[in-house]
């Protein structure tokens, strides 16, 4: 599977996605009550451990080149797995992703007040549709902390999305997770200290393969998207929800109702429209994904 057909491109979307679900599962698993600072920090100390053997890749000659940005992101990026975590642990597996699907639709809505961006007709239909699907799926009746950690975490995945573009154009993936993984330590840590928690080693465990299986996915993403046209691919990214609908189902026993299918069809069709779009009148080279570039995890 090297991502150098579509076929095999679209396959490993599906195996990364599958990943980035069981990160997911790691996290669900936690115990209730269980040290959220503690497990953030964990994880991120480990995520950063696995890149030193990509450190090869770092511009030592310019490796703080970004910083406020890089720094903005990276606390941005804490807030979000805090958000996930939380949003993971009582929300069903499927519902929660459902609403991580927001970041996309996000994503239009702070391009235009950010950068001034034109959106088209089909775009404002996703947003409103987007949003409304969100509605159905959370239901007013049914929305609690939990839900607003999720629409927290899209927030935050969106936030850093529309911000890599302030980036340094010239800096690797590589030099870019390094560098955030590297600015979420102190305040990860501090948090850390400050929540008093007794040591676990359950929430090692945890931390250690969702950072292991999400850094997977990010792995098959960027494989995917080396060398095949972006929008010819992308769809492949929503057979993530379905993952998640399987196993929510199969693992927790997590029927999915009428509400979340509906709400769920609302959110991703027409995204997957402007992708179709976006195929037919300007097919774009390179890594530009949709829900691929916000990183479920902060690919970047």
């Amino acid at each position: 599977m090297s991502g150098k057909t579509v076929n095999s491109a679209i396959l490993l979307l599906v195996i990364g996605n599958a990943m980035a679900l069981i990160s997911d599962v790691f996290i669900k698993l936690l115990e209730p009550g269980a040290p959220v600072f503690q497990f953030a920090f964990l994880r991120c100390v480990i995520t950063l451990l696995f890149l030193l053997p990509l450190a090869g890749q770092l511009d030592r000659k310019r490796l703080f080149a970004g910083f406020r940005i890089h720094a903005f992101r990276a606390h941005i990026h804490l807030a979000g797995i805090l958000c996930m975590v939380i949003a993971l642990g009582n929300l069903p597996l499927a519902t929660a992703n459902a609403v991580f699907y927001a970041a996309p639709i996000l994503v239009m809505v702070l391009s235009v007040f950010l950068f001034r961006e034109r959106l088209t007709p089909l775009s404002v239909s996703a947003v409103f549709s987007g949003f409304a699907g969100i509605v159905v799926i959370l239901r007013p009746v049914e929305f609690n902390w939990a839900a607003v950690a999720a629409l927290g975490s899209a927030f935050a995945l969106a936030i850093n999305a529309v911000m890599v573009r302030q980036l340094p154009k010239k800096q690797s993936t590589v030099h870019k997770l390094f560098l955030n993984y590297l600015l979420i330590l102190p305040a990860a840590g501090a948090l850390a200290w400050w929540e008093g928690a007794a040591w676990d080693s359950g929430i090692l465990i945890s931390a250690l393969g969702s950072s292991l299986f999400i850094l997977g996915y990010n792995i098959t993403v960027l494989l995917a998207y080396q060398q095949v046209d972006a929008n010819q691919v992308t769809s492949a990214e929503y057979t993530g929800l379905i993952w998640a609908v399987g196993i929510g189902w199969v693992g927790f026993g997590e029927v999915p109702d009428a509400w979340f299918l509906a709400g769920s069809l609302m959110i991703v069709v027409p995204l997957i429209l402007i992708g179709l779009r976006h195929r037919r009148r300007e097919p774009a080279r390179g890594f530009n994904g949709g829900k691929v570039q916000l990183a479920h995890e902060y690919c970047e």
